[in-house]
């Protein structure tokens, strides 16, 4: 039995053909790799943004309930780990630049082998004392390191996300012949900065005369990032996306050659999307779960091209891929997990296999969709309380926790019901910056919002239904019940 699991990081479907017939991207090879495969219309994230994404993944949990960004813990029971523990072997090639970073322990080291390419965003791999050049004018931002960097990306096969496919490719090639393994693909890129090669951007001619602007901000556009400029970033998100896809196909290639097809699970998806001007703002962890962050594409190819071309109407997300792969190997799960098997929906023998989405970031509205409407609850007041964040690993966002939290607002016990392990509790509400920099307090998500996503994809005319609304509510009360939510969640969403 062999797997192959291709994520794109920042993947927006609605750029896509193959789930908008007026998607902007040229993806020749994602096009392919969909006639091979499933398509599946209805797949949501279920925690945001990168780390919590994964950690929703490799656990089959829903991380954004407890905490925000951060490692795997050590109770933590991973697909990557089950997988070895049966005696499949796992790799994993990636430019996923966080893996390496603080907040990002522990993830790669789930696989037997792991190969990290570097030089993504931030990364800190280019090591210079002098400055760098950097752009005299720009809109959104520019970065220090990434212009390090880049100065060393002079054709598109120097760009990590290139050489991440190139690494897989070879994988495959050293490895021909091979079977019982699990291989992992995980690409940055179309994530920010949206940096290629000038022969994709010749791809999306536009007539933007304006600042560089490559790496948007995530906040409201300003008066500077009008419509021109805005439809200029798209055009870059694509010419990148179209620069990955291109290095993608090399991979389908070797795919080709081997003949894989025919005894291998193949896996293709994102872990969010990201605003590029839609409801007026770029970026995502600032706003509500709109659409273009949480609906993201999945692709399943059976083996044998069963299925090949067909479409999923059934609502499923992240979570739901943990068991999926475990079940494909024959391989149990451990320990309570809330993803469910797609296996059921792959060969025909059901017609869902959930009712309800929940998805999220911590400390913001919590989400719920059924694949007809999505209910954003916010929090019932300003305060945002009580907001607790439960962790042994101590580490978020490039920092460790332990030197910004205040006397007070830390104490130690066993306090998520489905792990003996003790735990750190941290009170948000007694935190200061920088811990509290991804708990919002916009007015904005101070209103809850109910849609038909149905009749209303856009999310621009919320319904007025008090019938639904208390609908989702009880929906939302029993969703928060079956993912093990702490107490305080149902009195800080009023519910």
């Amino acid at each position: 039995m062999k797997a192959i699991m291709i994520m794109m990081d920042t993947l927006n479907r609605h750029m896509l053909k193959v789930y908008d017939a007026a998607g902007r991207a040229i993806t020749p090879n994602i096009d392919r790799l969909a006639r091979r495969s499933l398509v599946f219309d209805n797949h949501f994230i279920g925690s945001a943004p990168c780390m919590p994404a994964r950690r929703d993944l490799m656990t089959g949990r829903i991380n954004f309930l407890e905490r925000g960004w951060g490692p795997i813990e050590p109770f933590d029971v991973t697909f990557p780990t089950l997988l070895r523990e049966k005696g499949v072997f796992t790799h994993i090639a990636t430019d996923h630049c966080h893996y390496a970073e603080l907040g990002g322990e522990g993830y790669m080291q789930q696989y037997d082998t792991w190969d990290l390419i570097r030089g993504q965003e931030t990364d800190v791999w280019a090591s210079q004392v002098r400055d760098p050049q950097m752009p005299r004018a720009y809109l959104g931002q520019a970065q220090r390191q990434y212009q390090c960097n880049r100065q060393h990306f002079k054709t598109d096969a120097d760009h990590p996300t290139p050489r991440t496919f190139a690494a897989a490719t070879q994988w495959l090639r050293d490895n021909e012949g091979a079977d019982n393994y699990f291989l992992q693909v995980e690409v940055f890129d179309p994530h920010e900065p949206f940096d290629c090669t000038e022969a994709f951007k010749a791809l999306y001619p536009d007539h933007y005369q304006g600042p560089l602007y490559e790496w948007p901000r995530y906040d409201a556009l300003n008066a500077d990032e009008g419509p021109e400029a805005v439809d200029h970033l798209r055009n870059l998100y694509c010419a990148t996306l179209s620069m990955a896809d291109k290095w993608l196909g090399k991979l389908l290639d070797e795919m080709d050659r081997q003949n894989l097809w025919e005894d291998t699970l193949v896996i293709f998806t994102s872990d969010h999307g990201h605003m590029l001007g839609e409801h007026g703002v770029t970026g995502k962890n600032c706003f509500h779960a709109w659409n273009e962050m949480c609906r993201i594409p999945l692709f399943i190819h059976l083996p044998g091209d069963e299925r090949a071309g067909q479409r999923c109407a059934a609502l499923t997300q992240t979570i739901d891929l943990m068991p999926t792969i475990l079940d494909h190997f024959s391989c149990t799960t451990q320990g309570p997990i809330h993803g469910r098997s797609l296996w059921p929906l792959l060969y025909g023998t059901q017609k869902r296999v959930r009712d309800y989405a929940l998805y999220g970031w911590f400390g913001m509205p919590v989400n719920l969709t059924d694949g007809y409407y999505t209910y954003f609850r916010a929090p019932k007041s300003k305060e945002n309380a009580p907001l607790y964040a439960y962790m042994s690993m101590m580490t978020s966002y490039y920092k460790y926790w332990w030197r910004d939290i205040p006397e007070g607002a830390l104490d130690v016990g066993r306090y998520l019901s489905w792990t003996d392990m003790p735990v750190y509790c941290v009170d948000m509400n007694q935190c200061g910056e920088p811990l509290r920099e991804n708990v919002r307090r916009e007015d904005s998500l101070f209103r809850s919002l109910l849609f038909s996503i149905h009749d209303d994809p856009g999310q621009r005319h919320p319904l007025r239904d008090d019938a639904l609304e208390e609908k989702f509510i009880r929906a939302l009360r029993a969703q928060l019940r079956e993912h093990d939510a702490p107490a305080e969640q149902f009195q800080r969403l009023g519910l």
